[in-house]
């Protein structure tokens, strides 16, 4: 077994399940014709706790409640677009309504398929999900996260998705200074201006905080890694300390992570700038690899470095 370091985030997560489904019977994982090294893996060592349902997404997350409700410890391995826009009604009446312990891990977040196009892209999921009653959302941003998460994922009793990439990310566990708090962790710590991101655009917030500097803007960066429910109380105590704020993400700008923020802001009266940057309604329509589609987007590093520091320097004093 490769060091969890050096996989990636799905196979880190995968690999983590086969660890917990060894030691735990209940552990069943499903997944709907669907193949990756990791996940052949499993099947081969645990034909006996493995399922596969074929391509029939809605019957999944009803068959999945089915054995949630005779104790089964039940995960769901699938695209994150077809596993959630697809199954709305399921997860909800099936899944949140009953609060059952069922765990989707949904694969290619954002524009993890970039080149497949928009019935891959998954960049509407945060504002689908967040908005029904005792569902969980985790998104990890690097390989060794997401492992401890799907360990921490085996004491929650109610439904989780959990926000999955596909490719190899930089590890950011090892970088100088994190400090964790549940649900989010800050990675850099700057006076000037906070950006808050999750999953990839955690890492394109890191390379934007190294821009920065070059105007001589220090840049604090939070990674949400539990998207809802949120740590309100600690996340409050930080974002009120700074006057500007930015949120990122690879997904539309109405209800997503942006969103969340911005109703903290809003419903703790606090004085704060807050600038979203993610998709609009107009920008989910498109094909390429996911650096292509960044710049087509204007999420690319250069973009969003000038976007920030223009908007900050109308009041910003060094």
């Amino acid at each position: 077994m490769k060091k969890t370091e050096s996989l990636e985030i799905r196979d880190a997560i995968i690999g983590t399940l086969l660890e917990l489904a060894r030691a735990d019977k209940n552990i069943i994982l499903i997944s709907n014709d669907f193949g990756s090294p990791s996940l052949d893996f499993f099947r081969k060592e645990l034909p006996d706790q493995f399922i596969n349902a074929g391509i029939s997404e809605q019957n999944i997350i009803s068959v999945s409640a089915g054995l949630s409700l005779r104790k089964k410890r039940v995960y769901i391995y699938s695209i994150a677009s077809f596993i959630t826009l697809r199954c709305l009604e399921q997860i909800k009446i099936d899944l949140c309504l009953m609060a059952l312990p069922v765990t989707i891990i949904g694969v290619g977040v954002g524009y993890g398929y970039g080149h497949d196009g928009p019935t891959h892209h998954s960049t509407e999921d945060i504002s689908i999900l967040s908005v029904l009653p005792n569902i969980t959302l985790l998104s990890p941003s690097d390989a060794i996260l997401a492992s401890e998460l799907i360990r921490k994922n085996q004491d929650i009793q109610s439904p989780v998705f959990i926000r999955t990439e596909r490719g190899k990310l930089p590890v950011l566990s090892s970088l100088n200074n994190v400090k964790i708090y549940p649900q989010f962790r800050i990675l850099k710590h700057g006076k000037d201006v906070c950006i808050i991101a999750t999953g990839f655009m955690v890492h394109r917030a890191l390379e934007i905080c190294d821009q920065l500097q070059t105007f001589s803007i220090k840049a604090t960066v939070i990674d949400i890694f539990q998207i809802t429910p949120l740590n309100v109380l600690d996340l409050k105590k930080i974002i009120s300390n700074y006057t500007y704020i930015v949120t990122l993400e690879e997904h539309v700008l109405r209800g997503g992570l942006g969103s969340i923020i911005t109703e903290i802001i809003i419903d703790n009266e606090l004085d704060i700038k807050v600038m979203r940057m993610g998709l609009h309604d107009n920008e989910v329509f498109a094909y390429g690899d996911r650096e292509d589609l960044h710049c087509k987007m204007s999420l690319d590093t250069s973009f969003l470095t000038n976007r920030i520091f223009n908007w900050m320097t109308k009041g910003f004093k060094g």
